[in-house]
C-alpha cells in the first residue's frame, strides 16, 4: 500500500509532519519499536511506529533516523502520548534524511494502525499474486514454458513473504524460492517427504502440517495433470510419483482464499512438471526400443545400432559408445493388483539422480522403460568410468537407496514393497540380455529380504545369498531349529550368550584370539562357551562342514 493511503484513513489519526513529496512510497510491513537501534529487526519497506522511549535528549534523534534510513524504512510514525508533541529535533532529522514522518494522536493505539496496515498489505499481495499466477497460467497453457518451479516460488516469496520449496517423493530438493535463503538440509527434506507420504497414506486432508525443529511446515501435494487420484483406480498408483510443495508456515488458520491460491500454485508447478516429463519422452522411447530388441532376441548388430543412436542423446559429446548397466525395479502391494509400472518408472528415474543434484532437469542421462509392473533402466557409463568392468564404478546397489530409504519406507508402510536389482556393466550389445537377466535375478534376491525398500547387486549372485531366498520356508525352519533352538533355549535359561558367541566366532573365521578380544572375554572362557555349543548341538566347530552349517543357519534365521 502507499503512504498516501494512510493519510486518507481518518480512523488512524495520522498527521503528516514532513515528507509530503515522498507519499507515493510503498509500505510492505509495519513494526513497533522503542529500541535505540532496531536495525536487526528491520528488512526494509516498513512503517515504523515508536513511542519515543528511546529519546533522552535532542542528540538521540539523528542517529535513530539514520539507522532507519540505512535499513530502507519507508516512513516513521511517532506517538504523541509520551511527550505530547513530536520533538522538533526528530522532525529536523527526518527532513534531513528525506524520511516521511507522521504524528500519531494519543487516542489511537499502535495496534489499530498495525492491524490496518497488515490487513491492507496482505490483501493487496494476495490479489497481486493471484493476478500474476493467473497470468502465468494462461501464458503456459497457450505458449512456451513459464520458467520452471523456481519462478512460481519466487512469486510466493516476493508477494506473500512465504518461504517455499518443491520436493520429490524421495526428499530430493527440486526448487526453492530466492526468499527461502539457503537450501533446506537433506535430512529436513527427507523428513518432510516422509511425513507427507505418511499423511497421504492415512487419508489425511491436505495441506499436512508438520513441526520440525521448532518450525512449522505446511505440505501441499503436486499431482500430475495427466494422471491424478481422480483418474487412477487407486491412490497408490500415484502416491510415489507426486511432488510436494513445502511452505514454511502454518496453514491451519489460513483463509479459504489463501488456500485456494496455494492450490493454484501447485497446479501451476504440476504443468511445469508435465513439461519436464514430456522432455523425457525421447529417452523413454529409446529405452523401450532397446528393451524390446533385447527381449525378443534380436541380433546383436541390430541392438548395437540402436545403442549408437541412444548414446549421443544420453551422453552428448561423449564421442564413443559407452558401456551400460541395467537396473530393474518393481513396486508391489500386498493382496492387490495395482498398476504400478508407471509409478516404478517415475520412481526409478528419481532414485537414479545424484542425491546432491537439484532442479527438475536432472535425468538427461537416464533412460527408463516399463513393461507390466516392472521398470527397467538403461544407464550409460562413459568408457573411462567402465574400464574397471563395473566393479567399483557406475551404480552400486548398496548405496543406491541410502538417501531415499526413509521417505519411501513411509510411503510404502503397511502393504507396499520396492525392490531393485542392479547388473554389472557390460561392454557391448551382446551383453545386454545377460545384464537384464542378472538385474532381474538380483531384484528377486532383494524381494526375499525383510523391509519395505531393498536392493541387491550383481556381486551377490556369485554368493550363497543367491540360494538362501529360494529355500522353502519349511526346510528353512527345520534346518535352523535343529541347529539353533538348543542354543536359544540354553541362553534363555542361563543367559549364557551362546548365539552371540557363535556369530562372533564365525565372523572372526574361527580365530580364538580375535574373537575373545571382540567379546572382551578370556580365551579360556571363549573355549568353554564353544565347547558348550558343540555339546548341545553335536557339532564340531573345527570342521569346515559344521562351520558352514552354522553360518547358513544364522543367515536363514
Amino acid at each position: 500500500m502507499r503512504l498516501r493511503a494512510l493519510l486518507d484513513t481518518d480512523a488512524l489519526g495520522l498527521k503528516l509532519l514532513g515528507g509530503e513529496e515522498e507519499l507515493d512510497r510503498t509500505v510492505r510491513g509495519v513494526m513497533t519499536t522503542d529500541l535505540r537501534d532496531p536495525s536487526r529487526y528491520l528488512s526494509g519497506g516498513e512503517l515504523v511506529l515508536t513511542g519515543l522511549a528511546w529519546r533522552h535528549d535532542a542528540e538521540d534523534s539523528e542517529p535513530f533516523v539514520r539507522i532507519l534510513v540505512q535499513q530502507g524504512v519507508t516512513a516513521l510514525a511517532a506517538g504523541e502520548a509520551e511527550l505530547g508533541d513530536v520533538p522538533d529535533d526528530l522532525v529536523t532529522a527526518c527532513a534531513r534524511h528525506r524520511l516521511p514522518l507522521f504524528a500519531v494522536h494519543e487516542s489511537v493505539a499502535f495496534a489499530t494502525i498495525t492491524e490496518h496496515v497488515v490487513r491492507q498489505v496482505s490483501g493487496e499481495r494476495a490479489g497481486d499474486l493471484a493476478a500474476v499466477v493467473d497470468r502465468h497460467r494462461r501464458m503456459m497453457t497457450s505458449g512456451p514454458a513459464g520458467g520452471g518451479p523456481d519462478v512460481v516460488l519466487d512469486l510466493l516469496g516476493s508477494d506473500l513473504d512465504l518461504r517455499a520449496w518443491v520436493l520429490a517423493p524421495t526428499g530430493r530438493l527440486i526448487a526453492g524460492s530466492k526468499a527461502a535463503g539457503p537450501a533446506l538440509p537433506a535430512e529436513t527434506c527427507g523428513r518432510l517427504a516422509a511425513e507427507h507420504l505418511t499423511a497421504t497414506r492415512t487419508g489425511r486432508r491436505a495441506p499436512h502440517r508438520v513441526l520440525l525443529g521448532g518450525t512449522t511446515y505446511s505440505l501441499f501435494p503436486i499431482r500430475s495433470t495427466g494422471r491424478s487420484p481422480q483418474t487412477a483406480r487407486d491412490a497408490r498408483e500415484t502416491l510415489l510419483s507426486d511432488w510436494l510443495l513445502a511452505v514454511e508456515a502454518d496453514a491451519g488458520d489460513w483463509a479459504e482464499e489463501r488456500l485456494d491460491l496455494l492450490h493454484g500454485v501447485t497446479q501451476l508447478i504440476s504443468v511445469e512438471r508435465d513439461r519436464r516429463d514430456a522432455a523425457r519422452t525421447v529417452r523413454r522411447r529409446l529405452a523401450q526400443e532397446v528393451l524390446e530388441l533385447v527381449q525378443t532376441g534380436a541380433a546383436p548388430t541390430e541392438i548395437a545400432a540402436r545403442l549408437r543412436v541412444a548414446a549421443p542423446v544420453l551422453l552428448p559429446g561423449l564421442g564413443a559408445a559407452p558401456h551400460w548397466q541395467v537396473i530393474v525395479a518393481r513396486v508391489d502391494w500386498d493382496g492387490d493388483e495395482i498398476e504400478s509400472g508407471p509409478v516404478a518408472q517415475a520412481l526409478l528415474e528419481e532414485i537414479l539422480v545424484d542425491p546432491l543434484a537439484a532442479g527438475p532437469e536432472h535425468s538427461d542421462r537416464i533412460a527408463v522403460a516399463h513393461t507390466g509392473d516392472e521398470a527397467i533402466a538403461l544407464v550409460p557409463l562413459p568408457a573411462v568410468a567402465a574400464e574397471h568392468d563395473g566393479s567399483e564404478t557406475g551404480v552400486l546397489a548398496d548405496v543406491l537407496l541410502e538417501s531415499v530409504r526413509d521417505p519411501l519406507t513411509a510411503g510404502l508402510d503397511g502393504d507396499g514393497h520396492l525392490t531393485l536389482g542392479v547388473s554389472a556393466a557390460v561392454h557391448s550389445a551382446e551383453g545386454l540380455r545377460g545384464a537384464l537377466e542378472e538385474a532381474r535375478h538380483a531384484r528377486r534376491v532383494a524381494a526375499a529380504r525383510p523391509g519395505r525398500v531393498c536392493a541387491a547387486g550383481h556381486q551377490e549372485l556369485a554368493s550363497h545369498v543367491l540360494l538362501l531366498p529360494f529355500v522353502p520356508d519349511d526346510v528353512r525352519r527345520a534346518f535352523t531349529a535343529r541347529l539353533l533352538d538348543p542354543l536359544r533355549d540354553y541362553d534363555r535359561r542361563h543367559r549364557a550368550e551362546l548365539i552371540p558367541t557363535l556369530e562372533a566366532f564365525l565372523d572372526c573365521d574361527g580365530s580364538w584370539t580375535r574373537c575373545a578380544g571382540r567379546l572382551h572375554l578370556h580365551v579360556n572362557t571363549l573355549r568353554y562357551r564353544v565347547g558348550r555349543i558343540e555339546q548341545l548341538t553335536g557339532r564340531d566347530l573345527s570342521r569346515l562342514e559344521d562351520k558352514l552349517d552354522f553360518f547358513l543357519a544364522l543367515r536363514m534365521s
